[in-house]
């Protein structure tokens, strides 16, 4: 049986390629970050806090960290141009992320606007910034971390599920894009991880990971060439499977299985 094509040319050697991972400081991208390095390749780290991009360089020589508020467009735009001076782009990461439950009962309008700059928004600035270099050598690769909580409406997502499900509709519309532009796109829908964001969670996680199990899932998913990574897949499918039932099942079962 014939073998699926990837969509996107898999990526098995790390070594030499210049990794900006933005939102690193700590969580998913902070596993990712090591994960590359130990892989062999060159990183950058970014996000706001200096002094803990700082502590990954020091125990990860060769490392680069550019401190930058994802919110800021000309920072960000600066910091692509100084690591495109010093380490070239081969593959871009957006790892930044912000969560806090949210309902309409008690709506706040800048903790939905603050989930909107950072989860989404700022991506949009990395963008900007990075894609015409990637256009103009024709290679690279740009990954963006969404959510399993984009994939339908979910109670307490009020302001994080619609810009995780923005995320991943514009890395789709990406995809489709800059396909035959030699650039590849991947889009990456963890489930439960161990992390300071779902630390807030009162409730039972289910097939909560690690970040370092989610890093490793990351990494075999651009091995693999894929464009959706989830994991983990054992409660991922089962959020997959739940976008296809129509609302007169899908409200009721979410309400019975979340109690809310």
């Amino acid at each position: 049986m014939a073998l699926l094509t990837p969509f996107n040319p898999p990526v098995t050697d790390w070594h030499g390629r210049s990794v900006w991972l933005v939102g690193a400081s700590s969580g998913i991208g902070l596993a990712c970050a090591e994960a590359l390095h130990a892989a062999g390749a060159r990183v950058c780290v970014s996000a706001r806090q200096a002094s803990l991009l700082q502590d990954f360089v020091n125990s990860h020589p060769g490392s680069l960290a550019l401190p930058v508020d994802v919110t800021d467009a000309n920072a960000i735009k600066q910091a692509a141009a100084d690591l495109q001076a010093q380490h070239g782009l081969d593959v871009v990461i957006y790892c930044a992320g912000y969560y806090h439950a949210e309902t309409a009962t008690a709506f706040d309008l800048v903790s939905m606007q603050t989930h909107l700059n950072v989860n989404y928004t700022g991506a949009l600035f990395l963008l900007d910034a990075v894609l015409p270099a990637l256009l103009a050598q024709g290679r690279g690769h740009l990954s963006l971390v969404s959510s399993v909580a984009g994939y339908r409406g979910l109670p307490n997502s009020l302001a994080y599920g619609p810009t995780k499900a923005a995320l991943t509709h514009l890395a789709e519309v990406l995809y489709i894009d800059l396909k035959d532009r030699g650039i590849g796109v991947s889009v990456v829908h963890p489930g439960f991880v161990a992390t300071p964001l779902t630390a807030q969670n009162s409730f039972h996680m289910p097939a909560l990971i690690s970040p370092a199990q989610a890093a490793q899932a990351m990494l075999q998913g651009w091995r693999d060439g894929l464009f959706n990574i989830h994991f983990p897949k054992r409660f991922t499918r089962v959020m997959g499977l739940l976008r296809l039932l129509p609302y007169r099942w899908y409200f009721p079962l979410v309400r019975q299985f979340t109690g809310l």
